[in-house]
């Protein structure tokens, strides 16, 4: 009996440690329906986020902004790297609008205008006649040696009549230290003729007539219509057309398309005076294989900067004239050169 009872205790106990048993096996359930729960809930969310995501999208799209702030940093620092100063641009100025290039053309005239306000025709003449054979007898020598030869023959032949009717071997004679004398000696003798047969012994002051004249182009005629005839014009001579390439004025390697295009940048006032500026900044500093950079005046409104010698002690010693812009080309300057400080040509044989 005592068996059986202690028997029957142990039955009881081990069910009701089933029964006490029974809620941790019912609450495992629950906690498998909440977690089930939870991921189906966060599974409903992932949609909305992705909706959201996708509907962002476009936004960063739309956003240039970020872009741009890379390209200017990198543009940046190529310019760093290669100029030296902002004021002073190493290559032609990209993009360069019409109106800032008229401007800077302009301002390189009126700096020039400072440097050099008693520029003038540096050959010597006191008459139109004069003017066209002297500026015939330049090509391919220097001023300063026809301003030389020119007394002797004017002494002889003072008139396009004389000229005309002038012995070729004997005008050859006066104008062998120029160069090319016998072609030389063809033109001034034909233009001379030309002149007396056609214009009555009077040089022209219209452009259509004087281009007609034997040994005359329209860089001649400029020179003698700008400078006999105060009719303004532009001299395209191998100076102006190396220096208006160097800033970047045109493009243009004729002659006459450099003549319409540098024309177009400035009033016509300006023309006659605007050739001086160049010429005379060309023969002094701006030189064609040794620009004197460090001590051009307009360096800064300069794309060419660099292409000379940039230390200005150095720069100076590249000039080609005393005080860095006093040739002495003419044996008679204007008053206004030499009171600047300028010096006359020395005669024939003097140097």
């Amino acid at each position: 009996m005592k068996k059986t009872a202690a028997s029957k205790k142990s039955a009881a106990a081990d069910r009701a440690s089933t029964t006490e048993g029974a809620p941790a096996t019912e609450k495992a359930p629950a906690a498998k329906k909440s977690a089930a729960a939870k991921k189906a809930a966060t599974a409903k969310k992932a949609p909305a986020k992705k909706a959201s995501a996708k509907k962002a999208a476009p936004l960063k799209r739309q956003a240039p902004a970020k872009k741009p702030a890379v390209v200017p940093k990198k543009a940046t620092a190529a310019v760093k790297g290669v100029a030296p100063a902002k004021t002073v641009a190493p290559k032609p100025p990209r993009g360069e609008s019409r109106t800032a290039l008229v401007r800077r053309a302009r301002r390189i005239n009126r700096e020039l205008a400072e440097v050099y306000p008693y520029a003038h025709p540096e050959l010597d003449f006191e008459n139109p006649f004069q003017l066209v054979v002297a500026t015939v007898l330049s090509a391919q020598t220097t001023d300063l040696r026809v301003n030389q030869t020119t007394p002797a023959l004017f002494a002889k032949y003072p008139t396009p009549e004389d000229l005309a009717a002038a012995v070729p071997e004997e005008v050859e004679e006066i104008l062998r230290p120029t160069g090319f004398f016998r072609a030389k000696t063809k033109s001034v003798i034909g233009l001379s003729k030309a002149l007396t047969e056609d214009f009555g012994g009077e040089v022209p002051g219209r452009l259509e007539d004087l281009v007609k004249l034997p040994g005359v182009g329209r860089k001649t005629a400029f020179v003698v219509l700008g400078n006999a005839f105060g009719r303004p014009g532009i001299t395209v001579d191998t100076h102006f057309q190396r220096l208006v390439r160097r800033w970047r004025w045109t493009e243009e390697t004729d002659p006459d398309k450099i003549e319409a295009a540098v024309g177009a940048l400035f009033p016509k006032s300006d023309w006659t005076d605007l050739s001086h500026h160049v010429i005379w900044h060309g023969r002094r500093i701006c030189h064609a294989r040794k620009p004197a950079c460090g001590a051009c005046p307009v360096a800064p409104l300069c794309p060419a900067y660099g292409e000379g010698e940039t230390d200005p002690e150095k720069a100076k010693k590249l000039l080609k004239y005393e005080k860095g812009g006093f040739p002495g080309q003419r044996l008679k300057p204007p008053q206004a050169y030499l009171d600047a400080g300028g010096k006359p040509a020395p005669p024939l044989g003097a140097g």
